[in-house]
């Protein structure tokens, strides 16, 4: 017996890889072949993008609502998105959401003490990394916390807009990013958030000058947890 779990999308490939984050390593816990029952609902990119773009966070917040109550339809028992930049809308949605869900800044500020970090940089979105989003979860554990600098925000933002949520890696962003952290280093950071659920699939502990906290598998791995641990 496992919890259902459901997945509210918004970009397809931090989703998928979410996805098959869970499905893959299930069966070390549940046996071969096994993971927990996964159902997702994900609106249109462009839906998200539009509320977005425009400072309409209400909007955004209608959009994970309305998952979260097609998902509880489909038998979902608690909810994970594995998308940070929509989580700035959670403070709407966690009251009128029909299910308990795991927040991905949370998820991955408990791996940061338990690895002991701390003095984060974190990536993600313009909109993602100047947001209150990962400062408030890391400061309520005593983690500092460095935003990049305006430039590689701007040129981080277009990678992951106009390149990686559509499947596009190129080794010009992988070094891009080796860049962008090695200047977080210099700033005094021993780690660094992947705060994209897109950007671990171009950036690793094997090719990032920090060592990296890779918010798509911590959340995945996290509702696998949750999902097999029916007391908690």
């Amino acid at each position: 017996m496992s919890r259902h779990i459901g997945i509210v999308g918004c970009s397809a490939e931090g989703a998928a890889l979410c996805y098959r984050t869970i499905c893959i390593e299930a069966p070390a816990r549940m046996g071969r072949h096994a993971h927990p029952e996964v159902s997702m609902h994900t609106h249109s990119l462009a839906d998200y993008v539009r509320h977005i773009d425009s400072g309409d966070w209400q909007g955004v917040a209608a959009l994970m609502v309305s998952s979260a109550r097609k998902l509880e339809a489909a038998g979902a028992d608690f909810l994970i998105c594995p998308d940070n930049t929509i989580h700035q809308a959670m403070a709407s949605v966690a009251p009128a959401s029909p299910l308990p869900w795991l927040h991905i800044a949370e998820v991955v500020a408990e791996e940061a003490v338990g690895c002991g970090f701390r003095r984060l940089g974190i990536t993600g979105t313009r909109s993602l990394v100047d947001s209150d989003v990962y400062p408030a979860k890391l400061a309520e554990r005593g983690v500092e916390w460095v935003r990049p600098g305006v430039e590689d925000r701007t040129e981080i933002d277009r990678i992951i807009m106009e390149e990686l949520v559509c499947g596009i890696f190129a080794p010009e962003a992988v070094t891009f990013f080796q860049g962008a952290i090695g200047r977080l280093a210099q700033a005094g950071c021993d780690g660094v958030v992947l705060g994209c659920t897109e950007i671990p699939l171009i950036m690793n502990d094997r090719n990032s000058p920090l060592p990296t906290l890779d918010s798509t598998r911590l959340l995945a791995r996290a509702a696998l947890d949750r999902a097999v641990s029916l007391t908690g």
